[in-house]
C-alpha cells in the first residue's frame, strides 16, 4: 500500500469519526462525472490528492479545520462549496476587497472570521495556502500553511497543526508567488 493510500484510510477513518460542521452523516463522495464538471467549470484539474478525498471519501465536511467544503454545492441555503466561490472570487476578488483572486488557487475550507484555506491546484502536491481576509493588503493576506496537501493532512491527523518541531506556534511563510500570478492575470 501506498504512503498517499495510506493517508486516505486514515483521512476516511478520522471522516466516519468527526463531523465539523455537526452533519449527522458523511455526505456521499462525489461521482467521476461531477469532478469532471466542477474541473471543466474551473478549467483546470483538482491535484490527485485534492480530487481522491472528494471521489473517495465525501463531498465535504471532513477534514482540518472546519472541514472541507463540498465540491459544487452546498447542502445549505448559505453555505459555501468550493467551485462557486472560486469563480466568485476570480469575478470580484475576495469580499469587500479589489484584490484579484489567483488563477488555480481553490477555496476549500473556512479557518476563521472570513479566512480560508485554499489549494494551489497549479502544482501537483497541491501546495495549501492560508489567505486572511482581514488583512491590511493583499500582500499581506496570502500564506503557505503546508507545502502539500498531504503535509496539510498529516497535521490534522498527528494533531499538530499550527505548531512547530518545538511546540511553539507555527509561523506563516508570505507566499512568493501571489504578486507574479496576480500580475500576469491582469496583464492579460
Amino acid at each position: 500500500m501506498t504512503e498517499i493510500e495510506q493517508l486516505l484510510e486514515r483521512v476516511a477513518e478520522e471522516a466516519r469519526n468527526t463531523r465539523p460542521w455537526g452533519w449527522t452523516s458523511l455526505p456521499s463522495p462525489v461521482t467521476t462525472a461531477a469532478l469532471a464538471r466542477a474541473e471543466a467549470t474551473l478549467g483546470f484539474a483538482l491535484p490527485p490528492l485534492l480530487a481522491a478525498l472528494y471521489l473517495r471519501i465525501g463531498d465535504g465536511g471532513f477534514g482540518p479545520d472546519a472541514g472541507l467544503w463540498p465540491l459544487l454545492d452546498s447542502p445549505f441555503a448559505d453555505g459555501p462549496a468550493a467551485v462557486p466561490q472560486y469563480l466568485a472570487n476570480r469575478e470580484s476578488g475576495p469580499e469587500d476587497t479589489n484584490w484579484p483572486w489567483p488563477e488555480g488557487v481553490l477555496p476549500i475550507a473556512y479557518c476563521c472570521c472570513g479566512a480560508c484555506v485554499c489549494v494551489d491546484c497549479t502544482t501537483p502536491e497541491g501546495t495549501v495556502l492560508f489567505f486572511e481576509a482581514n488583512a491590511n493588503g493583499a500582500d499581506q493576506a496570502w500564506y503557505v500553511e503546508e507545502p502539500g496537501l498531504a503535509e496539510w493532512l498529516r497535521t490534522w491527523l498527528d494533531d499538530t497543526s499550527g505548531y512547530d518541531d518545538a511546540g511553539g506556534v507555527k509561523e506563516l511563510v508570505s507566499w512568493p508567488d501571489f504578486r507574479i500570478r496576480t500580475a500576469a492575470a491582469q496583464a492579460e
